[in-house]
Formats: structure tokens, C-alpha cells, sequence
């Protein structure tokens, strides 16, 4: 019988993130018990929360040391104990980092095919957590209005790069916040973005400030930090902002939060708005019929980040914290 390979958090790190926090191991193949399902893992996802499971409980528990390091995985149903799965269903759970993993069927989702032709990391990507975590943030969270203008940070990410995708499929003017002029020219070549504003470069608030003269009606914030203070100053009145994630936070270990809050909240009439994708869960059968109409149209582009091979998971993480990836990144298992 085979065994697990895995990789399991040896310690928790106080600062930046590096590959010797995570240690490999290998357990004893594990065995379903009744109302749960073997797993083989095909593909790990990889995300900033992630990271941020590190530092305390979130919407999930607190990572701790001895632990298999949290992530959820793309699987494959080796053995059923549980009714309405069988041997060989593509199923989405958080299968850690481990080739195999037993799952509570209640907390597994069974994934249909990717469309003809289609390969089947979409249901990772555009129609997995990025896609519906873009699609409801904006449009349930920033409810853009045709002509308004659109502001998106983390913008070549697997979230961002369909929100700004979806901003102009509703007749917004978008504009990209990321991190270097290769992949600010990938987002208005590409992906069709009508500008985009390098976060590095010098004077950001001022070049953020030209890409928008009349101002943001919606930003989709990824990055907290002093990305999100620049949007907040340049927000119009009733604006609308998407609060998804502060992946500038959470690989630091003194996070700080934007000047101009609750003051520029008040003064300009701002909603914010938190949520995590699971909010909308009831909508997910909407939201995938929209996207996989606007991937086969051509109207949304889809964009991936495949690392090919278990071991190379530790690395990958941290190349994703520093901004490496564009697109959904992910890790090949098998």
C-alpha cells in the first residue's frame, strides 16, 4: 500500500515566510470511515489566506505547528463510504498538502466536467474559488453601473484578473493596480484593461490619480494596506468598496491599516463591504452559467499558473506572496 507523502508546518513563522517552515513527512495511507471519502489530490490551490491562516483564526481555524499544512485541492474519489460519491468523481475539499486525504462528504463538492475542449484546472480557476470570489465580490459587493469606473488591485491575480475582465463585460471603465510594467502591459494588452498603474512605481497615488481623473466608483481591494488608502482618497461620493483580501498584511508581521478611515467613509458616503464566497453559495448555479458564457464568447480570458510537482508546493507559496504568479496559481500533484 502506498504511502502519503505530505508537508506539515514544523513552525509558525513570526516573519516573512520561508520554505523551513514546511517539513515533509509521509504517514500510512489514511482509510475513509463511514460518511466520508478517500481522496487522491490532482491539483493544490494556492492563495495569500493561505498565509494568513497562519497568524490566527479567520473564517476557518488557526493553523498550528504539527499541522498538515491547510489548502484546498482538486481530488479524485479513490473509495466511498459515503452515499452520492463513487470511485472516481472530481471532487473540490480541503485536502491539505498530501496526496491523499479522507474527507467528511458534507464538506465536499462534487465538480461536474469542465466544458468541451476546456481543461479541467478551470474548476479551480474560473469556475472554482477565484472565479465566483470575483464574480460575486464585484457585482453582488461593488454593483457596478455602466460608465462607471472600476479600480482593482492584485490585478494580474486569480481573483483580480476576472474582476477587471467582468467590469468591462458591464460597460465599466477598468483600471488595473499591479506590481511591474510587464504585468501592467499584460493587463491592457491581454485582458483588455483600459489602464493600469504599477503599485511600484514612483508616486503611485499620482499615477493612480491620472488613470482615474473623474475619480473610483468601485474598488475590488486584494491588498489592504497603502494601496487601499490611495483608492480610499480617490473615491467618489457613494462609492462602493469590495473588501476580498489584504494580501500586502499578511506576510508582514506589522500589518497597518489605510489613513482616511472611518474620517473619508463618512465624508464621501463609502459603503465597504467583507465577505468570502461562500456568502453566495446559493447563486453559484447563476454566477457559473455567466462565466463559462462569457469564456466560450471570448469575452473573459482565462489565465493560469501550473507548477508541475508536489515538492515544489513550499516555494510556490512563497513565490505567490511576493507577487510571481499571474493568473491562478496551483500546484500539480499527480
Amino acid at each position: 500500500m502506498p504511502t502519503n507523502r505530505q508537508f506539515v508546518i514544523d513552525y509558525l513563522p513570526t516573519g516573512k515566510l520561508t520554505p523551513d517552515v514546511f517539513r515533509p513527512a509521509e504517514a500510512a495511507m489514511p482509510l475513509p470511515a463511514e460518511g466520508e471519502v478517500l481522496v487522491r489530490t490532482r491539483y493544490i490551490s494556492l492563495d495569500a489566506a493561505n498565509r494568513a491562516w497562519m497568524w490566527g483564526a479567520t473564517y476557518r481555524a488557526a493553523l498550528k505547528a504539527g499541522d498538515v499544512m491547510a489548502g484546498g485541492g482538486l481530488a479524485e474519489v479513490v473509495e466511498s463510504r459515503a452515499p452520492g460519491f463513487a470511485a472516481g468523481d472530481l471532487v473540490w475539499g480541503d485536502t491539505g498538502w498530501q496526496q491523499y486525504a479522507t474527507l467528511n462528504a458534507r464538506h465536499v463538492t462534487k465538480l461536474g466536467k469542465a466544458p468541451e475542449g476546456e481543461p479541467i484546472t478551470y474548476l479551480m480557476s474560473v469556475y472554482g474559488v477565484a472565479g465566483l470570489t470575483a464574480y460575486f465580490g464585484l457585482l453582488e459587493c461593488g454593483q457596478p453601473k455602466a460608465g462607471e469606473t472600476v479600480v482593482v488591485s492584485a490585478a494580474a491575480g486569480s481573483v483580480g484578473s476576472i474582476v477587471g475582465q467582468i467590469a468591462k463585460i458591464k460597460g465599466c471603465r477598468t483600471i488595473g493596480i499591479a506590481g511591474g510594467a510587464a504585468k501592467c502591459e499584460l493587463l491592457t494588452r491581454d485582458l483588455g484593461f483600459d489602464a493600469a498603474v504599477d503599485y511600484k512605481a514612483e508616486n503611485f497615488s499620482k499615477a493612480l490619480r491620472a488613470a482615474a481623473p473623474k475619480g473610483i466608483d468601485v474598488y475590488f481591494d486584494n491588498v489592504g494596506g497603502a494601496v487601499l488608502e490611495a483608492c480610499l482618497f480617490s473615491m467618489n461620493n457613494n462609492g462602493r468598496i469590495a473588501c476580498c483580501g489584504a494580501v500586502s498584511q499578511y506576510d508582514a508581521p506589522q500589518a497597518h491599516g489605510p489613513r482616511g478611515v472611518p474620517g473619508l467613509i463618512v465624508t464621501k458616503r463609502l459603503t465597504m463591504r467583507g465577505f468570502i464566497v461562500m456568502d453566495f453559495a446559493d447563486q453559484n448555479a447563476k454566477a457559473l452559467a455567466d462565466l463559462s458564457g462569457w469564456v466560450a464568447s471570448g469575452q473573459l480570458k482565462v489565465r493560469e499558473d501550473i507548477i508541475e510537482g508536489f515538492d515544489k508546493l513550499p516555494n510556490a507559496l512563497i513565490g505567490l506572496l511576493a507577487g510571481d504568479n499571474v493568473g491562478k496559481r496551483m500546484v500539480k500533484v499527480a
